[in-house]
């Protein structure tokens, strides 16, 4: 479907926007400059971002010749957005202010018995109350809150938005947009990890400034987000990027979503404490019942030149070296970006034995063009995304100044 005037207005929008909120202050023909658009097309933009008080006058500058130039900067002090990270084993919310920047978080325990909707939904209320009580800051004073979840999402950015599906909770057509609606007193913006970290990278990550980028979640379920033209691409269904789930191994290891060999069973949290025990069962850097402090002693042991904790991480980068040069040759992106919490923590001894994988497998001319980075988001990465879509949102034309405070 080709963009209508309104999609090409709002993502004119975000890009001014963006380059905004990435630097302390700066004028309209350095805008215009770094983005390629008009002069005119700037003034009116710059103004629309004005009235909307997402971003601010903040002192001039000299130009060569005539009046001095206006400053533009995000209106940090004003309003404030929520991004929320739902995860498997807990709630993270956080509270920033205009320029993306933490103002304050609050996290929730998540255990099996918890993963009905409705606990779900009061566990996410509990944190983000929390998360803007330690904030100081007044439910009316925010302009959205995005929400990531597990699984699939149908209809993203609607009020109707639901959890289609999500395998690892039994959770299927979930309207769970509906629920937190009644819940909290502003827009909701509801998506899922792969989204949320792509969003994340766009706005200040390893694929800002690039049109093409791939980045891979790993963390307890695997996925692939995907930016093309410098937008998030969601597929037909809002269902794009589910590269956990394409096989790897024929026949090989069954995964939670009951196929086998996906490429999530051998790179997601739980494949790689099952090649560490299959490796060597009795190490000491295994928490049978606790993947998060599994893979951070495995990362740390590798950094300190562990030879099994290496051996594992070989294995480990030999699958994601496979399963990532399909992506490159399919997709020809800038960038992959290795993004979430197994990422962090597992760091550059995985990217050092990484590269030369993809090197290996990859066509030559996609290969040689492709930057593999660890995500430089130096905090949440979804909960960050999770934010950038609530601002986004805000930056939508229908978006009056007066939704501060509304639920739409």
């Amino acid at each position: 479907m080709m963009p209508t005037s309104r999609d090409i207005r709002a993502r004119n929008r975000r890009l001014l926007l963006q380059h905004i909120v990435a630097q302390p202050a700066v004028s309209r023909p350095a805008l215009a400059a770094a983005t390629g658009l008009s002069h005119a097309t700037v003034g009116t933009l710059a103004a629309e971002l004005l009235d909307l008080g997402l971003v601010a006058e903040s002192g001039y500058e000299e130009s060569a010749g005539g009046r001095p130039r206006a400053l533009l900067t995000a209106a940090g002090a004003d309003g404030r957005l929520i991004g929320v990270d739902v995860a498997e084993t807990y709630v993270h919310a956080e509270l920033f202010d205009l320029s993306l920047a933490v103002r304050a978080s609050a996290a929730a325990p998540l255990h099996p018995g918890d993963l009905t909707p409705d606990t779900v939904v009061d566990r996410i209320a509990a944190a983000v109350d929390a998360a803007l009580a330690r904030g100081g800051a007044e439910p009316g004073s925010v302009l959205g809150a995005g929400v990531s979840m597990p699984g699939q999402v149908d209809r993203p950015g609607s009020d109707h938005a639901t959890i289609g599906y999500a395998a690892n909770w039994a959770w299927q057509d979930v309207p769970l947009t509906a629920r937190l609606a009644a819940r909290l007193p502003y827009p909701v913006h509801l998506d899922n990890p792969l989204r949320a970290c792509t969003a994340a990278e766009l706005w200040f990550g390893a694929a800002r400034g690039r049109n093409d980028a791939v980045v891979l979640n790993l963390g307890t379920g695997v996925g692939a987000g995907l930016a093309v033209g410098g937008e998030v691409y969601r597929g037909s269904t809002n269902s794009a990027g589910e590269w956990g789930h394409t096989t790897l191994v024929l026949d090989g290891r069954r995964c939670h979503c009951g196929a086998r060999g996906c490429v999530e069973a051998y790179i997601g949290a739980a494949g790689i404490m099952r090649t560490l025990r299959e490796r060597a069962p009795r190490s000491l850097l295994l928490s049978p019942s606790d993947q998060t402090a599994t893979i951070a002693a495995l990362g740390r042991a590798a950094a300190a030149g562990d030879k099994a904790a290496n051996d594992v991480l070989a294995e480990t980068a030999r699958y994601l070296g496979a399963a990532t040069a399909d992506l490159v040759n399919l997709l020809n992106p800038e960038v992959v970006v290795l993004s979430s919490w197994v990422a962090a923590a597992l760091g550059e001894p995985l990217l050092h034995k990484l590269r030369p994988e993809v090197r290996a497998r990859a066509l030559p001319r996609p290969g040689a063009a492709v930057e593999l980075a660890l995500s430089p988001v130096p905090s949440n990465p979804v909960s960050l995304g999770a934010a950038a879509f609530a601002l986004e949102g805000a930056l939508a034309p229908a978006a009056p100044k007066s939704r501060r405070g509304t639920r739409s």
